[in-house]
């Protein structure tokens, strides 16, 4: 949720075209560390055309010669690596592990500086956890964080939120699930070189993010042992330890995200009881002491019958991508919206100009950019194998609407 999401661990069929919650880990194989810009080979590459004003110079960046499918990635605050979820192909005559695991691993670039690739890929979590929702600490580039069961779940059976009417749409709620601090200077994929920095034994904790200055992390904390059906966001602060719920609603409440200035977040909700997820934005209050004590106002930016979710943040903090089912629920495509709490010379905007952004059959989404917003990245099935890969390209869609591209684009 994708963070996804964000982030989160989706079990999902091919014909949902989406991200699974198993992975598994390389065991010796005796493979490339790096994996290279792959051409794709999806039937037709129709979709090459049609993101040519949104999307342009594609590169898949994981492969299924490598990872049987990988997802949810972010970059780092220098943009020079990511962090992502993904299942290794086990050794001859051995099992794939049964769930996810975090990976790190360095961005490659071509003669021009462009990025084409990955290199240096170093797993991070134990061996038979499940892990999702990896994040780069924005001031400190030797640490990361994200959830992790550190140990094999104890029962990890299909629980929680599952789309209405389908048994193959369902995400998982690992009673074990903690976030986790990890120095990557110290990472050896042991549950020693990870920290605890929020625990509870009854609950799932995952979906996390870090606010800008670091100060204030963002997640969603769910009950296991009382049977509790939603999810509510959280904020620590980690200067003072305190923990404010800012989203406590009847539901799902997940995969939140600060926006650049630190001053919202976006998140995503099944509040109604419909498990029809829809796209939040709350702006937070603060105190005198710049602690976030709750949220001030909360805006509402999809409204339909459809799935919307792992929103994320463009870098000028007026517009939101996001995945949804709008197209299909066997094509799930990336949106932009406005996001936008306006300014002296603008005014506020939230939930207009709904634009689709790709373009390809099967599942693309978890999207993210980079630090400028001039990349996104997310996860695709475009390759001729069909799973969940990560993909990269330049993003030159005129979101402003200031210069005339020649497509009228999708929505309203």
């Amino acid at each position: 949720m994708t963070r996804f999401q964000g982030m989160i661990a989706l079990v999902l069929t091919s014909t949902l075209a989406a991200v699974a919650t198993s992975a598994t880990q390389d065991r010796g194989n005796n493979r490339s560390t790096s994996q290279p810009a792959t051409p794709a080979k999806a039937a037709g590459e129709d979709w090459r055309d049609a993101e040519r004003t949104y999307l342009e110079y594609h590169v898949q960046l994981t492969s299924f010669d490598r990872f049987l499918k990988a997802g949810e990635a972010y970059f780092s605050p220098d943009d020079s690596k990511v962090i992502f979820q993904a299942i290794e192909v086990p050794a001859d005559g051995e099992d794939p592990e049964e769930f996810y695991q975090m990976f790190v691993a360095d961005f490659t670039h071509d003669w021009t500086g462009a990025i084409n690739g990955i290199t240096n890929i170093k797993q991070l979590s134990p061996p038979g956890s499940s892990n999702t929702c990896g994040w780069f600490h924005p001031t400190n580039k030797d640490v990361v964080i994200f959830g992790t069961t550190i140990v094999p779940p104890s029962a990890p059976n299909r629980s929680g939120y599952q789309r209405s009417g389908s048994r193959n749409y369902v995400w998982q709620f690992p009673q074990e699930m903690t976030i986790v601090e990890c120095k990557l200077s110290e990472a050896d994929g042991t549950a020693a070189s990870l920290t605890p920095i929020v625990s509870d034994p009854d609950s799932y904790l995952a979906e996390c993010a870090l606010s800008p200055d670091g100060r204030h992390l963002v997640y969603c904390s769910r009950n296991v042992t009382e049977g509790d059906q939603g999810g509510d966001l959280r904020i620590r602060d980690l200067q003072t330890g305190r923990d404010v719920v800012v989203a406590g609603n009847d539901g799902y409440d997940g995969g939140p995200f600060f926006s650049p200035d630190g001053r919202r977040i976006c998140y995503r909700s099944d509040r109604v009881g419909n498990d029809l997820l829809q796209i939040f934005v709350s702006e937070l209050a603060f105190d005198e002491d710049g602690s976030c004590v709750g949220l001030s106002r909360e805006f509402q930016l999809t409204d339909n019958a459809h799935v919307n979710w792992a929103p994320f943040w463009h870098p000028n903090s007026r517009f939101l991508v996001y995945a949804t089912s709008e197209v299909s629920h066997r094509n799930y495509e990336v949106f932009i919206v406005d996001a936008d709490q306006g300014a002296v010379d603008r005014p506020a905007r939230y939930g207009t100009r709904v634009r689709r952004v790709t373009h390809a059959p099967g599942f693309d989404g978890l999207p993210v950019f980079n630090t400028d917003g001039s990349l996104m990245m997310w996860t695709g099935q475009r390759d001729e194998n069909r799973t969940s890969q990560l993909w990269l390209a330049r993003f030159v869609m005129d979101i402003d609407g200031t210069k005339s591209t020649g497509r009228s684009g999708y929505g309203r």
